[in-house]
């Protein structure tokens, strides 16, 4: 990004993260230096905003630099799609989990964060459409997914990461384990076809996720057109999901109980509408979703790996 003549927008979401160590627009932009001259500022004001500003305004930009959380993200990234601007995505991570920034190895102090936009190559990277959605790295269902968005914001704010784990695990884990129950899918995937009763699902571009559950590194690349695919069925206790988190850590997919595949192309139908989280945020209940993987939809500043093609 070290050319002068690039225009640069900023979306800045204050509400993100943690309020103690969330970064003011100032101190941000301030870390862009020269850069700072050809930066415009623009803040969020309520959920969905980021993704309105970047497809209204993102075709103006050369850079499209998303501050806030791996929602703000989404958003960003999905108004870009929507609107059809090829802007390079730069993000400063201060959400309450930064999964995503975590997983590309975008560093999550600020200062860091700004010097990868500024000196790092644009990545390609690959973005799932999720019927008229987009989402950059994890989508899922069952037991769970009302974590992120039944936690309040302002819980977020103070606590960060340890707000889902106090909603999740000492607020809602034993009614959800008391209403476990498997949901009819018939899951169409690159050619193929499974129907079975699942509890848990998720359609993923991430080597880890909120620390639940990692991937082998040679099974993950960013841009290689596929998604990892992870389902879980048969389980004859509530109590058994945590030896199957336990399996799913050390990788041990046995196909009965835990089904491990990758596909570019899936289609989800439900016996009834099913919630899910997209990057995080809740979709709202679907009974049918389609969700389709764009290899090098977005390109997005972080450093090089090898989990890149």
């Amino acid at each position: 990004m070290a050319a002068q003549e690039k225009k640069i927008l900023m979306i800045y979401n204050p509400r993100a993260g943690m309020t103690v160590r969330r970064p003011k627009a100032g101190e941000i932009l301030r870390e862009f230096g020269s850069d700072a001259e050809k930066t415009d500022v623009m803040a969020t004001a309520y959920p969905g905003h980021a993704g309105e500003l970047a497809a209204r305004f993102g075709k103006d930009y050369d850079t499209v630099v998303c501050c806030g959380g791996d929602g703000t993200l989404n958003e960003v990234v999905s108004g870009l799609r929507r609107a059809g601007a090829a802007a390079d995505v730069g993000y400063i991570p201060f959400g309450s989990t930064n999964d995503f920034a975590s997983n590309v190895g975008i560093p999550t102090k600020m200062p860091d964060a700004v010097r990868t936009v500024r000196t790092s190559e644009a990545r390609a990277c690959d973005v799932a459409d999720f019927n008229d959605r987009s989402f950059t790295y994890i989508a899922s269902f069952g037991p769970g997914v009302s974590v992120s968005y039944s936690t309040p914001q302002r819980v977020k704010n103070v606590l960060g990461y340890s707000a889902y784990m106090l909603n999740g695990f000492g607020l809602q884990l034993i009614p959800t384990m008391k209403a476990l129950k498997p949901k009819h899918i018939r899951v169409e995937y690159d050619g193929n076809v499974l129907e079975d009763d699942f509890y848990f699902g998720t359609v993923s571009n991430t080597l880890s996720a909120a620390g639940m559950f990692k991937f082998r590194k040679d099974e993950v690349r960013f841009n290689d057109g596929k998604f990892e695919v992870v389902l879980i069925r048969k389980v004859r206790t509530p109590f058994q999901i945590f030896s199957l988190l336990k399996k799913m850590r050390r990788h041990e997919y046995d196909g009965e109980t835990l089904v491990h595949f990758q596909a570019s192309k899936l289609r989800f139908t439900f016996e009834k509408p099913e919630s899910w989280t997209l990057d995080g945020e809740c979709s709202g209940p679907v009974d049918q979703v389609q969700i389709d993987v764009k290899n090098n939809a977005v390109r997005i500043f972080c450093p090089d790996s090898e989990y890149f093609l």
